[in-house]
């Protein structure tokens, strides 16, 4: 998959998502579904996602012992996503038994991501919260280099940190960035943010988008606005 940007279709049910859907047309976005959604609808929202054309990526950031995650990966790999993704902080060992986990009998699966550090979180609360004392961008490196030797296809990063990535872990390892609004956007909790423009010149090769889309006045002309900033 090339590049593209991904909606946040973060709604609280199915009704409110395909109301949103509905409103496209012609183009249809690439979708992520995250913990809300997927909690209040289940795994049917997957599917009927998928059956009207979406690609998908599923965002539950599963973090915990390598068992537990890899038996909810080998469920997750039969509902036809595209991405999904783990916490990096679950240790290599969870992230190898997620790709274990994860992979089909024939051999494929959807691409695997690791969360580095969420894009809410900056120096100050990392060091006070979590008692790690080192540089984000350090860790966020470290994070992203664990996740290329455990296999994974790439990370969930601030598109502050893409161009390290790539640096850091090849032009192949996918950098996925959420934290972008557009430059006469709200910026709402994100602390780390960059426009679509941005994004495209540091290498980012997916980015995530919500409300400046979800919560526009005309969602459409706002993705198209992204696409063209972002791919065209």
């Amino acid at each position: 998959m090339g590049k593209d940007v991904i909606v946040a279709c973060d709604f609280k049910s199915a009704e409110d998502t395909f109301a949103f859907l509905d409103k496209f047309t012609g183009r249809k976005p690439f979708v992520k579904i995250g913990m809300e959604l997927f909690y209040a609808e289940g795994p049917s929202i997957v599917r009927e996602i998928k059956r009207r054309g979406h690609k998908i990526f599923l965002d539950l950031k599963l973090h915990d012992i390598p068992n537990t995650v890899k038996k909810a990966m080998s469920v997750l790999r039969n509902l036809d996503v595209d991405i999904t993704n783990l916490h990096a902080a679950g240790t290599k060992r969870m992230m190898e038994a997620a790709i274990e986990g994860l992979t089909r009998e024939d051999g494929t699966r959807p691409l695997l991501i690791a969360v580095t550090q969420l894009t809410s979180t900056d120096q100050e609360a990392m060091e006070n919260d979590l008692l790690i004392k080192e540089p984000i961008d350090e860790v966020v490196m470290h994070y992203a280099k664990n996740a290329k030797d455990a296999g994974l296809d790439g990370v969930v990063c601030s598109p502050l940190e893409a161009e390290k990535v790539h640096t850091r872990c090849g032009k192949d390892f996918l950098t996925i960035t959420p934290g972008v609004r557009f430059a006469d956007g709200d910026v709402g909790d994100q602390k780390r943010v960059m426009t679509p423009a941005q994004a495209k010149e540091i290498g980012s090769d997916y980015i995530v988008v919500g409300r400046p889309i979800t919560a526009a006045e005309d969602p459409v002309a706002a993705y198209e606005r992204c696409v063209k900033d972002f791919i065209d």
